[in-house]
Protein backbone atom coordinates (compact mmCIF):
# COMPACT_ATOMS: atom_id res chain seq x y z
CA UNK A 1 0.00 0.00 0.00
CA UNK A 2 1.37 3.35 -0.82
CA UNK A 3 1.99 6.31 1.43
CA UNK A 4 -0.08 8.76 -0.45
CA UNK A 5 -3.35 6.26 0.61
CA UNK A 6 -5.05 7.27 3.51
CA UNK A 7 -4.56 6.42 7.09
CA UNK A 8 -7.58 4.30 7.56
CA UNK A 9 -6.28 2.11 5.14
CA UNK A 10 -3.05 1.80 6.40
CA UNK A 11 -4.45 0.69 9.80
CA UNK A 12 -6.78 -2.02 7.79
CA UNK A 13 -3.99 -3.47 6.45
CA UNK A 14 -1.94 -3.74 9.77
CA UNK A 15 -5.52 -5.12 10.98
CA UNK A 16 -5.48 -7.22 8.61
CA UNK A 17 -2.08 -8.79 9.10
CA UNK A 18 -2.70 -8.59 12.66
CA UNK A 19 -5.87 -11.22 12.40
CA UNK A 20 -4.43 -13.50 9.61
CA UNK A 21 -1.55 -14.16 12.01
CA UNK A 22 -3.96 -16.52 14.05
CA UNK A 23 -4.56 -19.23 12.24
CA UNK A 24 -6.91 -22.03 13.17
CA UNK A 25 -4.69 -24.59 13.59
CA UNK A 26 -2.42 -21.76 15.81
CA UNK A 27 -2.09 -22.24 19.36
CA UNK A 28 -1.56 -18.59 20.33
CA UNK A 29 -4.68 -17.91 18.86
CA UNK A 30 -6.45 -16.85 21.16
CA UNK A 31 -5.14 -13.36 22.42
CA UNK A 32 -6.31 -11.79 25.56
CA UNK A 33 -8.79 -8.99 25.32
CA UNK A 34 -6.05 -5.99 26.90
CA UNK A 35 -3.39 -7.09 24.55
CA UNK A 36 -5.01 -6.54 21.69
CA UNK A 37 -6.09 -3.22 22.91
CA UNK A 38 -2.51 -2.38 23.38
CA UNK A 39 -1.90 -3.65 19.76
CA UNK A 40 -4.69 -1.52 18.66
CA UNK A 41 -3.45 1.62 20.29
CA UNK A 42 0.44 0.64 19.18
CA UNK A 43 -1.21 0.16 15.72
CA UNK A 44 -3.06 3.58 15.69
CA UNK A 45 0.20 5.81 16.80
CA UNK A 46 3.01 3.66 15.42
CA UNK A 47 1.22 3.38 11.88
CA UNK A 48 -0.25 6.62 11.90
CA UNK A 49 -4.00 5.36 12.11
CA UNK A 50 -6.55 8.01 12.63
CA UNK A 51 -8.69 7.08 15.53
CA UNK A 52 -11.90 6.36 13.67
CA UNK A 53 -10.33 3.74 13.02
CA UNK A 54 -10.18 2.82 17.16
CA UNK A 55 -13.82 2.08 15.81
CA UNK A 56 -12.34 0.22 13.00
CA UNK A 57 -10.25 -1.28 15.95
CA UNK A 58 -13.76 -2.15 17.26
CA UNK A 59 -14.14 -4.74 14.32
CA UNK A 60 -11.05 -6.81 16.46
CA UNK A 61 -13.43 -5.87 19.82
CA UNK A 62 -15.09 -3.26 21.44
CA UNK A 63 -15.64 0.05 22.97
CA UNK A 64 -12.49 -0.60 24.09
CA UNK A 65 -11.81 -2.58 22.08
CA UNK A 66 -10.28 -5.81 22.66
CA UNK A 67 -10.60 -9.05 20.79
CA UNK A 68 -10.77 -13.10 21.92
CA UNK A 69 -8.02 -13.34 19.15
CA UNK A 70 -8.62 -16.64 15.91
CA UNK A 71 -9.64 -19.67 18.09
CA UNK A 72 -8.69 -23.27 17.43
CA UNK A 73 -6.44 -25.99 18.15
CA UNK A 74 -2.40 -26.63 18.06
CA UNK A 75 0.70 -26.50 20.17
CA UNK A 76 -1.00 -27.19 23.53
CA UNK A 77 -3.92 -29.13 22.03
CA UNK A 78 -5.58 -30.64 24.83
CA UNK A 79 -7.51 -34.06 24.15
CA UNK A 80 -11.27 -34.15 25.05
CA UNK A 81 -11.39 -37.75 26.32
CA UNK A 82 -8.75 -36.49 28.87
CA UNK A 83 -10.08 -34.27 31.78
CA UNK A 84 -7.22 -32.79 33.77
CA UNK A 85 -8.22 -31.89 37.19
CA UNK A 86 -9.63 -28.87 37.57
CA UNK A 87 -8.41 -25.56 38.37
CA UNK A 88 -9.92 -25.63 42.37
CA UNK A 89 -7.59 -28.94 42.96
CA UNK A 90 -4.49 -27.07 42.56
CA UNK A 91 -3.72 -24.50 45.59
CA UNK A 92 -4.63 -21.00 45.13
CA UNK A 93 -1.56 -19.50 45.71
CA UNK A 94 0.67 -21.95 42.69
CA UNK A 95 0.58 -20.84 39.25
CA UNK A 96 -2.36 -22.58 37.16
CA UNK A 97 -0.99 -24.33 34.65
CA UNK A 98 -2.94 -24.65 30.91
CA UNK A 99 -4.28 -28.24 31.56
CA UNK A 100 -6.14 -27.38 34.88
CA UNK A 101 -6.99 -23.93 33.52
CA UNK A 102 -8.85 -25.36 30.27
CA UNK A 103 -10.32 -28.20 32.23
CA UNK A 104 -11.98 -24.89 34.73
CA UNK A 105 -13.37 -23.69 30.98
CA UNK A 106 -14.98 -26.94 30.43
CA UNK A 107 -16.37 -27.38 34.31
CA UNK A 108 -17.94 -23.82 33.59
CA UNK A 109 -19.48 -24.46 30.13
CA UNK A 110 -23.09 -25.02 29.63
CA UNK A 111 -23.15 -28.79 30.02
CA UNK A 112 -25.05 -29.35 26.95
CA UNK A 113 -22.50 -29.11 24.50
CA UNK A 114 -18.67 -30.62 24.54
CA UNK A 115 -15.68 -28.74 23.70
CA UNK A 116 -13.26 -30.00 21.04
CA UNK A 117 -9.87 -28.65 19.28
CA UNK A 118 -9.21 -27.10 22.23
CA UNK A 119 -5.53 -24.97 23.27
CA UNK A 120 -4.55 -23.05 26.51
CA UNK A 121 -1.87 -21.31 28.54
CA UNK A 122 -1.63 -20.54 31.55
CA UNK A 123 -0.90 -18.43 34.60
CA UNK A 124 2.84 -19.03 34.12
CA UNK A 125 2.48 -17.94 30.78
CA UNK A 126 4.99 -14.37 29.86
CA UNK A 127 1.82 -14.03 27.67
CA UNK A 128 -1.01 -14.70 30.02
CA UNK A 129 -3.65 -16.81 30.68
CA UNK A 130 -6.84 -17.98 28.24
CA UNK A 131 -8.12 -21.28 26.89
CA UNK A 132 -10.75 -21.40 23.42
CA UNK A 133 -11.93 -24.36 21.82
CA UNK A 134 -14.73 -25.06 19.56
CA UNK A 135 -18.24 -26.09 21.48
CA UNK A 136 -20.76 -28.18 19.62
CA UNK A 137 -24.31 -28.29 21.07
CA UNK A 138 -25.34 -29.98 18.34
CA UNK A 139 -26.76 -26.54 16.89
CA UNK A 140 -23.79 -25.94 15.23
CA UNK A 141 -20.06 -25.34 15.89
CA UNK A 142 -19.10 -22.72 17.68
CA UNK A 143 -15.65 -21.08 18.51
CA UNK A 144 -15.16 -19.73 22.59
CA UNK A 145 -12.65 -18.54 24.40
CA UNK A 146 -11.46 -16.68 27.53
CA UNK A 147 -8.43 -14.83 28.32
CA UNK A 148 -7.35 -13.20 31.95
CA UNK A 149 -5.72 -10.18 32.42
CA UNK A 150 -4.48 -7.16 34.35
CA UNK A 151 -5.73 -3.37 32.88
CA UNK A 152 -4.20 -0.37 33.86
CA UNK A 153 -5.49 1.52 36.76
CA UNK A 154 -8.30 3.54 36.54
CA UNK A 155 -8.96 2.20 32.80
CA UNK A 156 -12.51 1.37 32.73
CA UNK A 157 -12.96 0.72 28.79
CA UNK A 158 -13.35 -2.64 29.31
CA UNK A 159 -17.06 -2.33 30.86
CA UNK A 160 -17.98 0.44 28.63
CA UNK A 161 -20.13 -0.47 25.52
CA UNK A 162 -18.56 0.72 22.49
CA UNK A 163 -20.22 4.30 21.07
CA UNK A 164 -22.99 3.43 18.16
CA UNK A 165 -21.61 6.03 16.00
CA UNK A 166 -18.55 4.04 15.33
CA UNK A 167 -19.36 0.26 15.82
CA UNK A 168 -22.98 -0.99 14.92
CA UNK A 169 -24.13 -3.77 17.41
CA UNK A 170 -27.70 -5.31 17.93
CA UNK A 171 -27.58 -5.10 21.66
CA UNK A 172 -24.91 -3.77 24.69
CA UNK A 173 -25.53 -3.41 28.31
CA UNK A 174 -23.59 -2.84 31.49
CA UNK A 175 -24.40 -3.79 34.85
CA UNK A 176 -22.73 -3.34 38.06
CA UNK A 177 -22.19 -6.50 40.31
CA UNK A 178 -20.57 -7.19 43.61
CA UNK A 179 -17.81 -8.46 42.18
CA UNK A 180 -17.37 -5.85 39.88
CA UNK A 181 -18.47 -4.34 36.27
CA UNK A 182 -19.56 -6.70 33.84
CA UNK A 183 -20.71 -5.70 30.37
CA UNK A 184 -22.78 -7.74 27.40
CA UNK A 185 -21.90 -7.28 24.31
CA UNK A 186 -23.98 -8.52 20.82
CA UNK A 187 -21.99 -7.57 17.98
CA UNK A 188 -20.40 -9.04 15.05
CA UNK A 189 -16.84 -9.81 14.08
CA UNK A 190 -17.10 -6.68 11.22
CA UNK A 191 -19.65 -4.39 12.01
CA UNK A 192 -19.68 -3.05 8.24
CA UNK A 193 -20.49 -6.94 7.40
CA UNK A 194 -23.58 -7.37 9.42
CA UNK A 195 -24.39 -10.65 7.45
CA UNK A 196 -21.49 -12.41 8.65
CA UNK A 197 -20.11 -13.75 11.64
CA UNK A 198 -21.44 -12.34 15.20
CA UNK A 199 -19.44 -11.72 17.78
CA UNK A 200 -20.60 -11.80 21.34
CA UNK A 201 -18.66 -11.48 24.65
CA UNK A 202 -18.85 -10.98 28.21
CA UNK A 203 -16.23 -8.77 30.03
CA UNK A 204 -15.93 -8.30 33.94
CA UNK A 205 -14.04 -5.60 34.97
CA UNK A 206 -12.75 -6.71 38.46
CA UNK A 207 -12.41 -3.83 41.22
CA UNK A 208 -8.81 -4.50 41.63
CA UNK A 209 -8.22 -4.23 37.73
CA UNK A 210 -8.78 -7.57 37.07
CA UNK A 211 -10.52 -8.84 33.68
CA UNK A 212 -11.88 -11.81 32.57
CA UNK A 213 -12.76 -11.68 28.93
CA UNK A 214 -15.11 -14.05 27.16
CA UNK A 215 -15.59 -14.01 23.28
CA UNK A 216 -17.89 -16.61 21.29
CA UNK A 217 -18.93 -16.58 17.92
CA UNK A 218 -21.53 -18.16 15.71
CA UNK A 219 -19.08 -20.14 13.48
CA UNK A 220 -16.16 -22.47 14.00
CA UNK A 221 -13.48 -19.73 14.05
CA UNK A 222 -13.42 -16.08 14.52
CA UNK A 223 -12.11 -15.56 11.31
CA UNK A 224 -12.38 -17.45 8.02
CA UNK A 225 -15.17 -19.88 8.59
CA UNK A 226 -18.81 -20.17 7.28
CA UNK A 227 -21.24 -18.87 9.73
CA UNK A 228 -22.29 -22.86 11.33
CA UNK A 229 -25.45 -21.17 13.33
CA UNK A 230 -27.93 -18.28 13.83
CA UNK A 231 -26.13 -17.09 17.12
CA UNK A 232 -23.35 -17.42 19.39
CA UNK A 233 -24.00 -20.30 21.51
CA UNK A 234 -24.93 -19.06 25.04
CA UNK A 235 -27.26 -16.84 26.33
CA UNK A 236 -26.68 -13.04 28.05
CA UNK A 237 -27.50 -14.76 31.64
CA UNK A 238 -25.19 -17.63 30.43
CA UNK A 239 -22.05 -16.07 29.23
CA UNK A 240 -22.51 -13.81 32.64
CA UNK A 241 -22.59 -16.92 34.61
CA UNK A 242 -19.31 -18.00 33.02
CA UNK A 243 -17.51 -14.72 33.70
CA UNK A 244 -18.49 -14.64 37.48
CA UNK A 245 -17.87 -18.44 38.27
CA UNK A 246 -16.05 -18.97 41.36
CA UNK A 247 -13.79 -21.41 40.11
CA UNK A 248 -11.43 -18.64 38.40
CA UNK A 249 -10.58 -17.55 41.59
CA UNK A 250 -7.53 -19.00 41.19
CA UNK A 251 -6.90 -18.01 37.97
CA UNK A 252 -7.44 -14.77 38.82
CA UNK A 253 -4.87 -14.87 41.57
CA UNK A 254 -2.48 -16.02 40.45
CA UNK A 255 -2.98 -13.73 37.56
CA UNK A 256 -2.95 -10.70 39.49
CA UNK A 257 0.03 -11.86 41.36
CA UNK A 258 1.85 -12.30 38.22
CA UNK A 259 1.31 -8.97 36.63
CA UNK A 260 2.41 -7.16 40.32
CA UNK A 261 5.82 -8.81 39.73
CA UNK A 262 6.29 -7.88 36.31
CA UNK A 263 5.25 -4.26 37.67
CA UNK A 264 7.55 -4.27 40.31
CA UNK A 265 10.20 -5.72 37.81
CA UNK A 266 9.05 -2.97 35.58
CA UNK A 267 8.38 -5.34 32.76
CA UNK A 268 4.88 -4.10 30.60
CA UNK A 269 1.78 -5.98 32.10
CA UNK A 270 -0.17 -7.71 29.51
CA UNK A 271 -3.29 -6.39 28.86
CA UNK A 272 -1.85 -2.83 30.06
CA UNK A 273 -3.63 -0.57 27.64
CA UNK A 274 -0.78 1.56 26.01
CA UNK A 275 2.33 0.02 27.79
CA UNK A 276 3.96 -0.25 24.46
CA UNK A 277 1.89 2.45 22.27
CA UNK A 278 5.32 4.87 23.51
CA UNK A 279 8.48 4.82 21.50
CA UNK A 280 11.90 6.04 22.84
CA UNK A 281 13.16 8.94 21.42
CA UNK A 282 15.73 11.52 21.89
CA UNK A 283 14.13 14.97 21.92
CA UNK A 284 14.82 17.75 19.19
CA UNK A 285 14.95 21.55 18.55
CA UNK A 286 11.25 22.47 18.78
CA UNK A 287 9.82 18.72 18.86
CA UNK A 288 6.90 17.11 20.98
CA UNK A 289 8.88 13.81 21.76
CA UNK A 290 9.17 13.45 25.61
CA UNK A 291 6.63 16.36 26.14
CA UNK A 292 3.34 15.66 27.89
CA UNK A 293 0.84 15.30 26.42
CA UNK A 294 -3.15 15.67 27.47
CA UNK A 295 -5.01 13.00 24.85
CA UNK A 296 -7.90 12.86 26.76
CA UNK A 297 -8.45 16.71 26.12
CA UNK A 298 -8.50 15.80 22.15
CA UNK A 299 -12.15 15.46 22.14
CA UNK A 300 -13.12 18.71 24.03
CA UNK A 301 -10.86 20.55 21.83
CA UNK A 302 -12.57 19.12 18.86
CA UNK A 303 -15.76 20.24 19.92
CA UNK A 304 -14.85 24.01 20.75
CA UNK A 305 -13.33 24.22 16.96
CA UNK A 306 -16.61 23.06 15.58
CA UNK A 307 -18.24 26.34 13.79
CA UNK A 308 -21.22 27.51 15.64
CA UNK A 309 -24.06 26.63 13.63
CA UNK A 310 -23.75 23.03 13.98
CA UNK A 311 -25.65 20.78 16.60
CA UNK A 312 -23.87 18.46 18.10
CA UNK A 313 -26.04 15.23 18.51
CA UNK A 314 -23.31 12.84 19.91
CA UNK A 315 -19.70 13.04 20.91
CA UNK A 316 -17.18 11.37 22.72
CA UNK A 317 -13.12 10.11 22.64
CA UNK A 318 -10.83 8.40 24.09
CA UNK A 319 -6.65 8.70 24.81
CA UNK A 320 -5.86 11.49 21.55
CA UNK A 321 -9.05 10.74 19.82
CA UNK A 322 -12.35 12.50 19.93
CA UNK A 323 -15.39 12.56 17.48
CA UNK A 324 -18.77 14.19 17.26
CA UNK A 325 -21.67 13.62 15.31
CA UNK A 326 -23.09 17.11 14.37
CA UNK A 327 -26.00 18.84 11.38
CA UNK A 328 -26.24 21.91 9.84
CA UNK A 329 -29.76 21.18 9.37
CA UNK A 330 -29.36 19.31 6.26
CA UNK A 331 -28.52 15.90 7.99
CA UNK A 332 -25.86 14.20 10.45
CA UNK A 333 -22.42 14.11 10.07
CA UNK A 334 -19.66 12.92 11.71
CA UNK A 335 -16.72 14.38 12.40
CA UNK A 336 -13.55 12.96 14.50
CA UNK A 337 -9.83 13.66 15.08
CA UNK A 338 -6.75 11.94 16.10
CA UNK A 339 -3.69 13.70 18.07
CA UNK A 340 -0.39 11.98 18.09
CA UNK A 341 2.41 14.28 19.75
CA UNK A 342 5.72 12.58 18.37
CA UNK A 343 4.85 11.27 14.67
CA UNK A 344 8.64 11.46 13.24
CA UNK A 345 9.25 8.29 12.37
CA UNK A 346 6.30 7.65 9.66
CA UNK A 347 6.72 11.29 8.73
CA UNK A 348 7.98 10.52 5.51
CA UNK A 349 5.72 7.78 4.65
CA UNK A 350 2.45 9.45 5.70
CA UNK A 351 3.61 12.79 3.94
CA UNK A 352 6.30 12.02 0.94
CA UNK A 353 7.49 14.37 -1.32
CA UNK A 354 5.45 16.40 -3.49
CA UNK A 355 2.53 15.17 -1.67
CA UNK A 356 1.62 18.02 0.46
CA UNK A 357 1.85 21.15 1.08
CA UNK A 358 3.94 23.24 3.54
CA UNK A 359 2.41 26.35 4.82
CA UNK A 360 4.42 29.45 6.15
CA UNK A 361 4.96 27.58 9.53
CA UNK A 362 6.64 24.67 8.31
CA UNK A 363 3.23 22.46 8.63
CA UNK A 364 2.68 19.76 5.87
CA UNK A 365 -1.25 19.38 4.80
CA UNK A 366 -2.43 16.69 2.72
CA UNK A 367 -5.95 17.10 1.80
CA UNK A 368 -7.64 13.57 0.75
CA UNK A 369 -11.45 12.86 -0.72
CA UNK A 370 -12.61 9.46 -0.87
CA UNK A 371 -15.30 6.74 -0.70
CA UNK A 372 -16.01 5.71 2.89
CA UNK A 373 -14.70 2.22 3.72
CA UNK A 374 -17.59 0.97 5.91
CA UNK A 375 -19.90 -0.18 3.78
CA UNK A 376 -22.29 2.69 4.01
CA UNK A 377 -23.66 3.20 0.87
CA UNK A 378 -23.23 6.01 -0.82
CA UNK A 379 -20.72 7.76 1.95
CA UNK A 380 -17.59 9.82 1.35
CA UNK A 381 -14.79 10.64 4.06
CA UNK A 382 -12.69 14.07 3.54
CA UNK A 383 -9.83 13.84 5.44
CA UNK A 384 -7.20 16.61 6.22
CA UNK A 385 -3.82 15.30 7.83
CA UNK A 386 -1.44 18.07 8.81
CA UNK A 387 2.40 17.41 10.84
CA UNK A 388 4.11 20.24 12.26
CA UNK A 389 7.65 20.43 12.47
CA UNK A 390 9.20 17.90 15.40
CA UNK A 391 6.46 15.62 14.42
CA UNK A 392 2.80 16.60 16.12
CA UNK A 393 0.52 15.12 13.91
CA UNK A 394 -3.26 15.54 13.73
CA UNK A 395 -5.78 14.62 11.05
CA UNK A 396 -9.07 15.51 10.91
CA UNK A 397 -12.13 13.40 8.99
CA UNK A 398 -15.70 14.18 7.92
CA UNK A 399 -18.39 12.29 6.76
CA UNK A 400 -21.80 12.51 4.65
CA UNK A 401 -23.32 10.22 7.71
CA UNK A 402 -23.84 9.97 11.30
CA UNK A 403 -21.81 6.22 11.25
CA UNK A 404 -19.73 5.04 9.18
CA UNK A 405 -21.73 1.98 8.62
CA UNK A 406 -25.14 3.55 7.41
CA UNK A 407 -26.20 5.11 4.64
CA UNK A 408 -25.31 8.74 3.54
CA UNK A 409 -27.72 11.08 5.15
CA UNK A 410 -26.56 14.31 2.62
CA UNK A 411 -24.57 14.99 -0.24
CA UNK A 412 -21.26 15.98 1.59
CA UNK A 413 -20.12 16.22 5.26
CA UNK A 414 -21.38 18.96 7.28
CA UNK A 415 -17.59 20.55 6.94
CA UNK A 416 -15.92 21.96 3.93
CA UNK A 417 -12.19 20.76 3.41
CA UNK A 418 -11.23 24.60 4.42
CA UNK A 419 -13.32 24.34 7.76
CA UNK A 420 -11.11 20.82 8.18
CA UNK A 421 -8.18 22.34 7.48
CA UNK A 422 -9.00 25.28 9.88
CA UNK A 423 -9.58 22.97 12.67
CA UNK A 424 -6.47 20.88 11.40
CA UNK A 425 -3.95 23.28 11.76
CA UNK A 426 -5.74 25.37 14.54
CA UNK A 427 -2.93 26.86 17.08
CA UNK A 428 -5.57 24.96 19.53
CA UNK A 429 -4.26 21.91 19.81
CA UNK A 430 -0.82 23.46 21.29
CA UNK A 431 -2.03 23.58 23.98
CA UNK A 432 -2.43 19.57 24.76
CA UNK A 433 1.64 19.53 24.66
CA UNK A 434 3.52 20.48 28.12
Amino acid sequence: MSAEENFEDELSVALRRTGDGFTAGDGDGLVAGGLARGRRRVVRRRAGAVAASTVALALVGVGGAYTAGALGGGEGHASVAAAPPAVGEAPSAAPVHADALLATFRRVLPARGRLADTAARGTDDERGPTASGVYDDGRGKAAVGIGFFQATPGDKGFSECPDKALNAYDACVTKDLPGGRLMIYQGYEYPDRREDTKHWRATLLRPDGLVVDLGTWNAPAQKGAAVSRTDPPFTPAEMRRIVTHPAWAPVLEATGKAAAGKAAAGKPVAGASGSTGKSRREPVPGGFAGAAFDGAAVWPTLLSLLPRDLTVSDRGGEDGYGYAVVDDGEGRSLVQVNAQPDMRDVEDQLFPPGGYETLPDGTKVVVRQQPGEKGGEGVVMWTVDTIRPGGYRVVVSAFNTGAQHDPATRAEPALSVEQLKALATSEQWLKLVK
